[in-house]
């Protein structure tokens, strides 16, 4: 049976919620067990499911990076400042609360399980839109091993990284996108309101225009005719593209073409290998078996074609092989990751080396976010003044040729 449920915790806060007990005394049992003073306790029903109204107004129990980063980094703060972890957490989600209701309500509930009992890590595992999985197995590993200020201190330092990286790449792709859609844009805006209102005095003119402003009227009028036809085929290259990255067999696909796209494949190769060597440093210095490390590794890597070599690599570790030895045969791990990786194995220095692998594919990404900034900027203005040179000449050519005649 289904229960809703009012209570108090501890601290005198009001508690909203639902559980499933075989009855009423067992539901009671299991809130008095997490040390919740009972107001009300009903059994569900259709009618007393959340109103749609309620819903609306409900906060997703959700968060960024940039959030959880902030509230890993003051929490290990806190901890190694002599707070208490409940505490701790208490006065953050208080805190969050006026900023992300919905981060904050995700910590204060997270605050009373661990209040009544629960592990830090299964508290927030019930939270997977907040706390990822590299987050939870870490927060398990420092549970374990009772150094759980540290580890967030380096969950922090991991979740930082990671979003400056982030960021710095989406500033780099943002110029070249606005830039594109200011060029379509204006092309699109100069092809179907400025070229049709200089048809009629085109034909009034006389005589034979030239080659290029035919072929200008023309693409004109086949846009005024058929803009139906553009819209469709965009949404449906849209929608096709969003459907078929949702297949195992179509990411994969995608995936090896975004990173075999020149220049830009260069760089999503770089951020990858970062990433995975970042992820995978974090997870070992933490304490996580290196077999469940490979896997988290793999689930958090975020391109198909790294997330197929890293589980075959997890399953030939498993049978007693090295971690190179089957990387390398990915093609996406540059030779000098794979050989730095071999020697991290046999010194036994494998998180420092994936640390500096991390560090120096960081550099390289931010290198050529620089150059390819300081490059994109000049060719898409090339790109603007030839579509929109073309077009100015193709109105004004036969005017001028007109003017020429009849002097």
């Amino acid at each position: 049976m289904k229960f809703n449920y009012v209570a108090k915790n501890e601290a005198g806060r009001e508690i909203k919620g639902a559980l499933e007990a075989a009855s009423e005394e067992d539901a009671t049992g299991q809130l008095r067990k997490k040390n919740l003073t009972i107001v009300s306790l009903t059994v569900a029903t259709a009618n007393s499911e959340m109103s749609w109204i309620e819903k609306m107004n409900q906060k997703p129990k959700k968060a960024s990076q940039a959030d959880l980063a902030l509230f890993t980094r003051q929490l290990a703060t806190m901890l190694g400042a002599g707070i208490p972890l409940l505490e701790g957490i208490e006065i953050l989600a208080e805190q969050t609360q006026t900023i992300n209701k919905g981060f904050g309500d995700g910590l204060m509930e997270v605050a009373d399980q661990v209040r009544a009992g629960n592990g830090l890590s299964d508290a927030m595992a019930d939270y997977p839109k907040i706390f990822p999985e590299i987050y939870i197995n870490m927060i398990k590993a420092g549970e374990a091993s009772g150094q759980l200020d540290s580890i967030l201190d380096r969950l922090a330092d991991y979740m930082e990284a990671s979003e400056s990286l982030k960021q710095e790449i989406k500033s780099a792709m943002t110029y070249p996108v606005v830039s594109l859609c200011m060029v379509v844009g204006i092309t699109g805006y100069l092809l179907v309101g400025v070229v049709p209102k200089f048809e009629t005095m085109f034909q009034s003119l006389g005589g034979e225009m030239p080659a290029i402003t035919l072929i200008i009227l023309d693409v004109s009028r086949w846009l005024q005719a058929n803009w139906y036809i553009v819209i469709a085929v965009a949404t449906i290259t849209g929608a096709a593209y969003k459907i078929i990255g949702k297949t195992n067999g179509g990411k994969m696909v995608l995936d090896n073409v975004k990173l075999k796209i020149p220049v830009f494949g260069q760089l999503g190769q770089k951020v990858a290998v970062s990433r995975f060597a970042r992820t995978f440093a974090t997870l070992l210095s933490s304490g996580v078996p290196i077999l469940g490390a490979l896997e988290i590794v793999a689930n958090t890597a975020g391109n198909k074609v790294l997330e197929t070599a890293l589980i075959e690599t997890r399953d030939v570790v498993r049978n007693g092989d090295s971690i190179s030895s089957h990387l390398g045969e990915c093609w996406v791990f540059p030779p000098m990751v794979v050989k730095m990786i071999g020697i991290g194995e046999r010194s036994g220095a494998l998180e420092q080396l994936l640390s500096k692998i991390a560090d120096f594919y960081d550099e390289q990404v931010h290198t050529m976010v620089k150059s390819l900034t300081s490059l994109i900027e000049p060719f898409m203005i090339g790109i603007m003044g030839v579509l929109v040179g073309t077009i100015v000449l193709a109105i004004f050519l036969p005017i001028l040729e007109a003017q020429s005649a009849l002097s």
